[in-house]
């Protein structure tokens, strides 16, 4: 049996903290060769996609076995593991792998869910678990926006890891010149969302592997920030379910099961969605290491559980 993993470049990626090492370490213990290449690797001919690919054994870390150019329909597993933003590139990729889906080939997530579901906007379709929240590129109606909910964050609706994200009152300086600024003079749409005081309390990834949540960390801001992103200096502590939290997980797994999205992160903060990330979704070096248990193992164990 072999797994691809479509991931950045190799040298890119820390093994100690990068979730796409974990889930290959964890397929390597169940004696399956693991293969990595990046997007710009894949290559149609004809109505077959293949891929400039490289074998690795990831134990420790990175041995380099052997590279070749395989067909993917070969594969019994694709991890499309490339890091946001999803750009042209990244388009095109999800577009070639559609091909090996179609040869019978398990692709995660699916390739079709993955050009739907925006990490930012795919949430809006569970609003009524969100904080007020509004997806717009004009100036007025983003201020007015401001004006109501008096304490708000704007989002990019491409970025990653907390980057752009930007806090506004009402009482801001610049408010205009700010947003005119993150909409590309009113050309791009951005998030605006209520700002939640508690996030300083902690925001919470929930990873839910094919529909159940299967592991969580609180992520609480450093000092002098609102963003709670590990990316941006957020700590990780140890965390449990609450109530509130297993009924979002629970109203989102069906979606999520009939949508291919076998793998997701969800951030939700004082009992309220964020996010829904589907693209790379990390956290799970920092579940594993305060919940003493390998989540990635029995991630591995559920997908073998569905290609089987």
């Amino acid at each position: 049996m072999k797994f691809l993993f479509v991931i950045d470049p190799i040298k890119n990626i820390n093994p100690e903290k990068d979730s796409s090492a974990a889930l290959m370490q964890a397929t390597y213990k169940k004696n399956i060769d693991v293969w990595i290449c990046t997007p710009q690797d894949l290559e149609a001919r004809g109505d077959e996609v293949w891929a400039s690919c490289i074998q690795v054994e990831p134990s420790p870390w990175i041995n380099l076995v052997d590279s070749k150019c395989i067909q993917l329909a070969n594969f019994s597993c694709i991890w499309m593991r490339k890091d946001p933003p999803v750009d042209e590139g990244y388009l095109y990729a999800t577009h070639l792998l559609e091909v090996a889906e179609r040869k019978g080939v398990k692709v995660i997530n699916k390739p079709s869910s993955l050009r739907a579901w925006n990490e930012k906007l795919g949430a809006l379709r569970y609003s009524h678990l969100m904080a007020p929240t509004i997806v717009a590129s004009k100036v007025n109606d983003l201020i007015n926006f401001a004006k109501i909910n008096e304490d708000v964050v704007i989002k990019p609706l491409g970025g990653k890891g907390g980057q752009g994200v930007i806090r506004l009152n009402k009482d801001s300086p610049g408010s205009k010149a700010i947003i005119q600024l993150i909409t590309s003079q009113e050309q791009l749409p951005v998030m605006m969302q209520k700002f939640i005081p508690e996030v300083k309390d902690g925001d919470k990834r929930i990873i839910i592997v094919n529909g159940e949540p299967l592991g969580s960390i609180n992520r609480i801001p450093q000092e002098g920030d609102f963003r709670s992103n590990l990316a941006m200096g957020g700590k990780a502590e140890k965390t449990t379910l609450s109530n509130e939290e297993n009924i979002i997980c629970l109203e989102l797994s069906k979606h999520l099961k009939e949508e291919g999205l076998f793998f997701v992160g969800i951030d939700v903060i004082n009992g309220m969605l964020s996010e829904i990330n589907v693209t790379s979704p990390t956290g799970l070096r920092e579940i594993e290491k305060l919940s003493n248990k390998n989540i990635s193992e029995e991630v591995i164990n559920k997908l073998l559980n569905v290609i089987h």
